[in-house]
């Protein structure tokens, strides 16, 4: 029970960000952006998938990288059925980054608060 509420903690970090900047900016994030504001967006869910790892592990109290990796594999699946939902339409540029990026940044938060011995 601890770690499902670990992961579901370290994706609303992610998610609530995320919606956050959008919201903020007033930016579509399934149409084109522009180079300069992709670049902010990606640093920006770099940033924020990797302190959801980190408190993913945290919170779940597990040696292992378990947590971690239970919330890469909830990022890439959102971005996967966010990509085959809307086939054809709009820009898939923050689904892209979600799999190449964040879901590995997100186990990357957890690798550092179990090598930063952050565990219980």
């Amino acid at each position: 029970m601890r770690s499902l509420v670990a992961v579901a903690a370290g994706y609303l970090i992610f998610a609530g960000s995320a919606v956050v900047l959008f919201r903020l900016l007033n930016v579509n994030p399934h149409a084109p952006a522009t180079i300069r504001f992709e670049v902010l967006a990606i640093a920006y869910g770099l940033a924020f998938s990797s302190l959801g790892g980190f408190v993913t592990g945290k919170i779940g109290r597990q040696a292992d990288l378990n947590c971690g990796i239970a919330l890469a594999l909830v990022i890439a699946l959102g971005a996967t059925i966010s990509m085959i939902a809307r086939p054809g339409a709009g820009a898939l540029w923050t689904q892209i980054a979600a799999l190449v990026l964040f879901a590995p940044a997100s186990l990357g938060g957890d690798w550092i608060r179990k090598r930063t011995g952050q565990t219980a």
